[in-house]
C-alpha cells in the first residue's frame, strides 16, 4: 500500500540512520518528503536526503521550494503520516508544549495526519523527569512513540536512548495507517518449523521459513492487538513491538509454551509447521556408521496436537488453524476444520507457500469459503486479519 510519508529530521548523530530509512521506504514503494532542522543539516547534508528521496529537502519556515511559501501546510496535507526520526529531547519538548519555532515543529503543529516520533538522545536525557513528562504528554495527545532502544550510545555511555534501526521504524510505520480492527484483543501466534532430534546433530524438520507466522504477528500488531509469539525455526526477524516472544524448538516445547501463555488470550493462531511425530529412541550421542553398513532404526511416536488441544478447551480462544497440503487441498482442509473444531481455517498448497515470500490461500469458516489470489505474505496476512476481525465482530454480536 503506497503512502506519502513526511520524514522530519532533528539534530542528532542518529540522523545518519535516517538515510537508510528513506532508502527502505522508497524500496517499499512509498513517496518520501524530508524536512530538516538547521541543526540536523550540520550532521547530514540535505543533498543526501534529496538524492535518496527524489524530492526537495526543506529547512526554513518560509522556504519557497514548493512555490508559495506554505510548506507547513502543503507538505502536511499531502502526507499520509509524519515521522520524526531522530526526535531529539529539544524537538520532543517543543512539540509537547505546542511550540512552533521552525519548519519541523510548525509542520508537527499544522499536520492533520498521524504523527510518530523516534526518540534519540543520551540515556540521562531520556530519563530526565522533564523529558519523561514530555513523552507522556505526546502519548496523551495521540502521538506514537517508537522506541527508544537500549545499548551503547555515541557518547560511549550505555542505556536507553538509542534511536531504533531503520528497518524497525519501517516495520512500525504501517501501524499508523492500519485500521485498529483488533484493538484491545490479545493474540497468541505460533510460527516456523519444529525440530525433532534424532541425535545431537541430526533431526526431523520441514521447509517452513516462518514468514507467514511472522507476517501475521506484524499484521495483528498493526491492527491494535497485543501479540505474543511462540516460534520454532524461522528465517525472518522477529517483529518489533510484540508483547512477548519466545522460541520453542520441538513440538512438545511449543505445546508447553502455548498452554503456559494461553490464559487471557482472545485469539490463538496456529501457523507453525509442527512435526506430527518425534523420535522415540533419540540418541544421547551422535549415531556412527557401523562396519556392516546397516542403517539405524528410528522409532517414531506421535506429538501432541497443539491446535486441537487448544480448541477443545472449555473456554477456548477464537482459534485460527492452517492446513498446508500437497494435494486435495480444499477437501483435506474442510475435514481438518471440522475435526479440530476451529471457526477459521487457512488452507494452502505447500508448493506455493513453504519457503516462499508469496502465498495463495483459501479461508474456510462456517459461512464462507473464500479463495484469495496469489500475493505477498504481508498482504495475505492483512486479508486474514480482516476476515478474523469480521468473524470476531459477528461472534460478539450473537
Amino acid at each position: 500500500m503506497r503512502k506519502h510519508i513526511l520524514l522530519g529530521i532533528s539534530g542528532g548523530i542518529a540522523a545518519y540512520k535516517s538515510g537508510e530509512l528513506v532508502r527502505l521506504l522508497k524500496k517499499q514503494g512509498h513517496e518520501v518528503s524530508v524536512v530538516m532542522t538547521r541543526s540536523a543539516a550540520e550532521f547530514v547534508a540535505p543533498a543526501t536526503f534529496q538524492a535518496l528521496s527524489g524530492n526537495p529537502v526543506l529547512l526554513d519556515t518560509h522556504d519557497n521550494a514548493l512555490g508559495n511559501g506554505m510548506a507547513h501546510i502543503n507538505q502536511t496535507r499531502a502526507a499520509d503520516v509524519m515521522l520524526i526520526a531522530p526526535a531529539t529531547a529539544n524537538t520532543i519538548a517543543k512539540i509537547a508544549g505546542g511550540v512552533a519555532d521552525n519548519l519541523l515543529t510548525t509542520q508537527a503543529a499544522a499536520r492533520t495526519c498521524p504523527l510518530a516520533v523516534a526518540p534519540a538522545m543520551n540515556v540521562a536525557m531520556w530519563n530526565n523527569p522533564a523529558n519523561q513528562r514530555n513523552i507522556r504528554q505526546l502519548c496523551a495527545d495521540g502521538v506514537a512513540v517508537f522506541g527508544p532502544a537500549a545499548g551503547e550510545q555515541a557518547c560511549g555511555e550505555i542505556g536507553q536512548g538509542r534511536m531504533l534501526e531503520a528497518v524497525e521504524l519501517a516495520d512500525l510505520l504501517p501501524d499508523l495507517w492500519t485500521p485498529k480492527s483488533l484493538q484491545n484483543k490479545k493474540v497468541l501466534i505460533t510460527a516456523g518449523g519444529t525440530f525433532e532430534s534424532i541425535d545431537p546433530v541430526r533431526g526431523i524438520t520441514n521447509l517452513s521459513s516462518g514468514q507467514m507466522g511472522i507476517a501475521l504477528a506484524r499484521a495483528c500488531r498493526a491492527a491494535g492487538a497485543e501479540v505474543s509469539l511462540v516460534y520454532g525455526q524461522i528465517q525472518s526477524a522477529i517483529p518489533i513491538g510484540l508483547h512477548r516472544s519466545e522460541q520453542a524448538i520441538s513440538a512438545q516445547q511449543m505445546y508447553d509454551a502455548v498452554h503456559r501463555l494461553l490464559s487471557g488470550q482472545d485469539v490463538f493462531i496456529s501457523v507453525a509447521a509442527v512435526a506430527d511425530y518425534r523420535v522415540k529412541n533419540a540418541q544421547e550421542h551422535k549415531i556412527k556408521k557401523t562396519a556392516s553398513g546397516s542403517p539405524p532404526v528410528i522409532e517414531l511416536t506421535e506429538n501432541p496436537d497443539i491446535l486441537a488441544s487448544v480448541a477443545a478447551l472449555p473456554n477456548a480462544p477464537f482459534c485460527v488453524g492452517f492446513a498446508a497440503e500437497s494435494q486435495n487441498v480444499l477437501a483435506f482442509a474442510r475435514e481438518k476444520r471440522i475435526r479440530k473444531n476451529v471457526p477459521l481455517l487457512v488452507a494452502n498448497n505447500t508448493a506455493l507457500a513453504m519457503g516462499q515470500s508469496t502465498n495463495q490461500v483459501i479461508l474456510l469458516s462456517d459461512d464462507a469459503e473464500t479463495e484469495l489470489p496469489l500475493m505477498s505474505k504481508t498482504d495475505t496476512a492483512a486479508a486474514i486479519v480482516q476476515e478474523l476481525a469480521r468473524l470476531l465482530a459477528r461472534t460478539k454480536g450473537v
